[in-house]
């Protein structure tokens, strides 16, 4: 086996400009395929697909992914997220002013991005920063991480 490779589904017809806008987030980025479908006309089943991603293979941070406007049939879930181990508080912040985008959604250093896409913004020694009952009970309480508040606890 080479590789597990995780795809994206994108139910609004929105994965070329998902892909782009994570180009922008992610350092390391690359797009190295983006096929669309085939024009309608010439076979039923891509009604109002024309001009959609059939598929498109890039890396985020030089991480492989492979993504296609689907429909809306299935949509992204809280049950699969993304995780971003973060360096420090600054890479945190810059993440989670670039993917968190519903307010419900975020709990524990989980952000819900505007594709509806799950991710996990974290420090990179999240067990270190929740071992004990009173860092548990603190991360329970936040929705973005702040890691000295954790370390205090």
């Amino acid at each position: 086996m080479r590789e597990i490779v995780p795809c994206l589904w994108f139910g609004d017809n929105n994965c070329e400009e998902a892909i782009h806008y994570y180009m922008g987030v992610f350092p390391n980025s690359t797009i190295h395929s983006i096929e669309l479908y085939p024009d309608e006309h010439l076979d039923e089943h891509f009604e109002g697909m024309t001009g959609k991603v059939l598929t498109a293979e890039f890396s985020l941070n030089s991480q492989k992914f492979i993504a296609l406007d689907g429909g809306p049939i299935f949509r992204f879930t809280e049950a699969i997220s993304l995780v971003i181990e973060c360096e420090d508080q600054a890479e945190i912040d810059y993440y989670w002013e670039k993917l968190s985008h519903v307010e419900e959604s975020a709990q524990c250093g989980w952000a819900k991005d505007k594709f509806g896409l799950s991710w996990q913004i974290v420090p990179h020694n999240m067990n270190e920063l929740s071992k004990t009952d009173t860092q548990i009970q603190k991360l329970m309480k936040m929705k973005k991480i702040i890691i000295s508040e954790l370390e205090e606890a």
